[in-house]
């Protein structure tokens, strides 16, 4: 008895293990930089992970033109610019080239050279993220790897502490 008893516990503590595993979102169960594919503003080229520089911190930016906070956080960004110089921004958004395209040009973005526009038709990092919240943020460090996430309102200040 003791014996089947101690099998059922071991066999429940498995099923419990391989639960709590399923549920964490993507990022987390594979914390590397997500084999992103954009295609970038202004001109429609193709994006992906492998044109990453090399041991470079990267900061993804899931976000929507038209929220408010997006463009309070990009404006927040140009502030802080200098924080970010030697950080890859990589910013996307599952909207319409054209709508990226006005965003891009409005908050004058080409005049930051490590910060990539581009659009996620297939909405990949939105699903990979588990996105929730606009903008949506994701740090990962110069090897690599998942540092944090930040949603909503959140102060630039207060990501580039965590470079």
């Amino acid at each position: 008895m003791k014996i089947l008893l101690s099998f059922l516990l071991v066999f429940n503590l498995g099923f419990s293990v391989q639960a709590q595993q399923d549920s964490l979102p993507l990022y987390k169960r594979f914390p590397q930089v997500p084999p992103l594919s954009i295609i970038t503003v202004p001109d429609s080229t193709r994006f992906t992970k492998e044109d990453l520089h090399k041991k470079k911190p990267v900061l993804i930016i899931v976000f929507s033109p038209d929220c408010e906070h997006c463009q309070h956080a990009i404006k927040d960004l140009e502030e802080n610019a200098a924080a970010f110089k030697k950080v890859q921004v990589i910013m996307v958004s599952a909207l319409d080239h054209s709508i990226i395209k006005k965003f891009y040009y409005e908050y004058n973005i080409s005049s930051y050279p490590n910060i990539i526009v581009g659009r996620d038709a297939n909405y990949f990092l939105g699903s990979f993220f588990s996105i929730t919240n606009f903008p949506s943020i994701f740090l990962y460090d110069k090897k690599g790897n998942f540092v944090e996430k930040f949603e909503g309102d959140v102060s630039f200040t207060k990501i580039a502490a965590r470079l």
